[in-house]
């Protein structure tokens, strides 16, 4: 590489000071064999391998499990009394408070089904729940956090893709430009009911939120119809809880000029 470096700052008259970022060694994994033994180098000591961009933000993640571990907990206790024959009008006032304050249900929405307020809100706490880490918006494109109006008028936590917003809509631009807030898609994800079954995640997904995205190919631009994603349409019906995570789980690397980042710099 130092002949290469000398060679250009001759061609080019520039002086070049080359370092690379290298992932901590604190975060390497174990290398095993075919046969899942430890590998040993021609010295006899085992080998270790970078753990990949798993490792990078492996701390955010057990913290993004914990908070959702702390509030499956409670959905399946309050599931646990709704579901039995002993629910009393505090304990119900409680868990109403609970939907509402921790899981953005409208508490105008809750008013309209007193009547029915116990399955109201076992349907609203029976569902999938997704924790997902959100970092500050510094202008990388992509979706975000945002609180959406559902077709029957009540509003829930979506991640928007940009292509979602109507760009002939003021109000909704203004929306979509002044996000606090983007989603580097780091999710922690409970599937399984307060049963312990699993549930079935093709009952949890809007079909109408597809969208057309603009795209190109060979240097003309085209429209194309985009599915539910994942992460929107495929999981709209779940329980959402947004927790901020900071920029240094995200850095991504997708052109040359992402390696500029400070995050990259040694």
């Amino acid at each position: 590489m130092s002949e290469k470096i000398a060679e250009y700052e001759y061609n080019f008259g520039v002086q070049y000071d080359v370092t690379f970022s290298v992932q901590s060694h604190s975060t390497d994994t174990i290398a095993v064999d075919e046969n899942n033994e430890p590998f040993r180098s021609s010295n006899g000591k085992m080998v270790f391998r970078p753990g990949g961009h798993g490792a990078l933000t492996v701390e955010y993640k057990a913290m993004l499990a914990g908070v959702l571990v702390e509030y499956q907990e409670k959905m399946f206790k309050y599931l646990k009394k709704l579901n039995s024959a002993s629910v009393s009008d505090k304990e119900l006032e409680e868990i109403e408070k609970f939907v509402v304050e921790k899981l953005n249900v409208d508490a105008a929405d809750c008013a309209l089904h007193l009547a029915n307020k116990i399955e109201y809100l076992k349907k609203k706490l029976d569902r999938p729940i997704r924790v997902c880490g959100m970092v500050k918006n510094e202008g990388e494109p992509g979706g975000g956090p945002y609180v959406a109006v559902n077709p029957d008028g009540s509003h829930s936590l979506q991640i928007l893709e940009s292509a979602q917003f109507d760009k002939n809509d003021p109000e909704q631009m203004h929306i979509f430009k002044e996000a606090t807030h983007f989603n580097p898609v780091d999710l922690v994800c409970g599937v399984k009911d307060y049963k312990g079954d699993k549930y079935d995640l093709t009952k949890f997904v809007d079909p109408n939120t597809g969208f057309i995205s603009s795209k190109s190919k060979d240097g003309k631009a085209l429209k194309a119809l985009e599915l539910p994603g994942l992460w929107n349409g495929a999981m709209s019906d779940w329980n959402t809880i947004f927790v901020e995570v900071p920029i240094d789980t995200f850095n991504p690397v997708k052109t040359v000029n992402d390696l500029l980042r400070k995050e990259h710099q040694m």
